[in-house]
């Protein structure tokens, strides 16, 4: 596992941290604001404390899901080593990483009324582009990691499926 972390702190690297004004992906309801606020000085992610991670932003857990691309893309290697550790208990790092690429729900409609046709494997894949080759590859490992290890057999699934129709492509 050591030699997972590895490469993920290598492929991740030289991501720079987001700006204050990039960190979350909305405007709607307080947590984004609370991402803001959370992450606001979070410059460095090697130093962010799983507890930190499994509370953020202000004790929801939910950092993963208000995160902008670019912070995701920032703060994904701390929550991927954490979850690797087993030091995440609430925030859902194989969730983030599957949901919308897996066959149950990938053609789902993200929101006709606001989005129209958009599917959540459209939206997903969208937001996921924004990982090179070095840190895809590293995401693909996690995943392969998280299908030998998962309790689950839903987990498993997932990430197999999320491999198959769309991580793998990307390596």
């Amino acid at each position: 596992m050591k030699d997972l972390e590895d490469q993920i702190s290598a492929a991740f690297a030289t991501v720079p941290p987001p700006p204050v004004w990039s960190l979350a992906n909305s405007r709607e309801g307080n947590e984004p604001l609370l991402v803001e606020r959370d992450f606001r000085d979070k410059t460095d992610w090697r130093v962010l404390s799983p507890e930190f991670l499994d509370s953020a932003p202000d004790g929801y857990a939910s950092a993963l899901s208000f995160f902008s691309d670019e912070a995701l893309r920032f703060y994904l290697p701390a929550y991927l080593i954490a979850d690797l550790r087993g030091q995440l208990n609430r925030a859902d790092v194989l969730f983030h990483l599957t949901h919308g690429l897996d066959d149950e729900s990938r053609s789902k409609l993200l929101n006709p009324l606001r989005y129209g046709n958009r599917t959540w494997f459209d939206a997903i894949s969208h937001r996921l582009s924004i990982f090179d080759a070095a840190q895809a590859a590293a995401i693909v490992r996690y995943l392969e990691h998280k299908i030998d290890v998962a309790d689950l057999e839903l987990e498993r699934r997932s990430a197999r499926q999320a491999l198959d129709n769309y991580w793998l492509r990307r390596t």
